[in-house]
């Protein structure tokens, strides 16, 4: 598969396989912008995203996957049943749907896929939206107290922006960066010329009337464009630093209006992770849908789990038993806060295995890592033209596969990150026997 595709994924479940090679046949669509395919297969399919529990809506360049399963985790903590559709996977297509809870089972994803895909078959939708038009079909059909949903790409136009006012009780928005250049800084008239004035523009898309949209602060270009999106759609927007605050510390102190909340700090390693608890803290106080008390939001600060973030693999096939920390970050942003964490909490140096598509700049990574890195390491990834290991530097070796980078490494005591990608994420967690669940 060529680095510009998507990973429509693979399947041990024959009926489920059907209708992912059904997926694999659509043409991603070039240069086609809009909701008008996304609302055309939803008004086929009865319009589902009109029959949901309140959604929180979730957009950003770093981040949004992490608050909306901090989102998960506190509504989950008080007894709430939760629908969550994010994406990529890591290991199986399931990961993108969970229904009350638990992934979508394969005899009931099959069922969903192929009615999607043959209601929508002359409409030529892309994979992702019928990912989420299959998504909401299935939220629609399963009582919850909630749905919390990760916009895919951008805002304005990702098929999750299909949602309406009346479904969403909150939207938010997390760290802005630079990615994903080749479509949300496409030209285009009346615009923002500055870049993360127009990131903001893109992901500030979701914003809807009457609903409130807690955001992260930005640059001053960007935070102003939040504004003014928001004031134009009739949203409030609720700005960190100035809606509500947070520090990190001992605890998560988080402020707004309403008062002061001291929560545990999050069981998600890094210091970013404070700023996307504390959003996820913001957008459940913000809105009046559905309730969540104190107690269950510290809860679901320590109970979260969020693969291939900053995560400790376990001992196992893969690992043995070293420190292996896994991480699917590709942009600067991501190599940012692996600095970061590799300083404070790595003893500054580690072993580096990198795999990453050929469409991403290595230098994001190798960059902010500089200083921390005894050895580095290039491997493929798997199913996907990847960088050679020229592109890390001249000290970077070569393997054929995470299995055998591993076994090159000196014996030391020294941990290991493995980074680069998601895709190579996924194929460390299935090798240490780690898919999600």
């Amino acid at each position: 598969m060529k680095s510009g595709q998507l990973d429509f994924g693979q399947s041990d479940d024959p009926r489920v396989q059907a209708q992912l090679d059904r997926l694999s046949a659509l043409s991603v669509p070039q240069g086609r912008l809009g909701l008008e395919t996304i609302r055309a297969l939803m008004d086929r399919l009865g319009n589902p995203h009109r029959k949901l529990p309140p959604v929180f809506h979730v957009a950003g360049t770093n981040g949004k996957g992490s608050v909306c399963a901090f989102l998960r985790a506190m509504l989950e903590a008080d007894g709430k049943r939760v629908h969550v559709t994010t994406s990529p996977h890591l290991v199986r297509y399931n990961e993108r749907i969970r229904l009350a809870g638990k992934l979508i089972e394969d005899g009931q994803l099959a069922e969903l896929l192929e009615e999607v895909l043959d209601e929508g078959e002359d409409l030529a939708p892309s994979f992702f939206e019928v990912t989420i038009a299959a998504a909401f079909l299935a939220f629609s059909r399963t009582p919850a107290d909630a749905c919390v949903v990760e916009v895919g790409l951008g805002g304005r136009f990702d098929a999750t922006n299909v949602l309406e006012a009346e479904a969403v009780a909150a939207s938010g928005i997390a760290a802005l960066g630079i990615d994903h250049e080749r479509f949300l800084l496409a030209p285009e008239e009346g615009v923002p010329t500055e870049p993360l004035a127009r990131i903001a523009f893109e992901k500030a898309g979701i914003a809807k009337t009457g609903v409130p949209l807690a955001a992260l602060s930005s640059i001053p270009a960007a935070n102003q464009q939040l504004l003014a999106s928001c004031a134009e759609a009739g949203a409030p927007l609720l700005l960190e630093g100035d809606s509500w605050h947070f520090r990190d510390g001992p605890t998560l102190a988080y402020a707004d209006a309403e008062g002061r909340l001291n929560l545990p700090v999050p069981s998600l390693p890094g210091f970013h992770q404070f700023a996307n608890a504390a959003l996820a803290a913001a957008m459940l106080r913000h809105q009046d849908r559905v309730h969540v008390p104190q107690e269950a939001m510290g809860k679901g600060l320590t109970d979260v789990h969020w693969p291939a973030r900053l995560q400790r693999l376990a001992p196992g096939p893969l690992t043995g038993n070293r420190s292996v920390w896994l991480d699917g970050g590709h942009n600067r942003s991501a190599g940012l806060a692996i600095a970061r964490h590799a300083k404070r909490h790595l003893g500054g140096q580690l072993h580096l295995v990198i795999g990453m598509l050929d469409n991403k700049d290595p230098a994001a990574l190798i960059e902010p890592l500089a200083g921390h890195l005894a050895s580095i390491t290039a491997v493929p990834v798997p199913g996907h033209d990847a960088h050679p290991p020229a592109s890390f530097g001249d000290e970077a070796k070569s393997a054929s596969s995470l299995s055998e980078a591993m076994s090159m490494l000196p014996q030391d005591d020294l941990p290991v990150l493995i980074a680069g990608s998601l895709y190579l994420a996924g194929e460390a967690l299935k090798l240490n026997d780690e898919v999600p669940t």
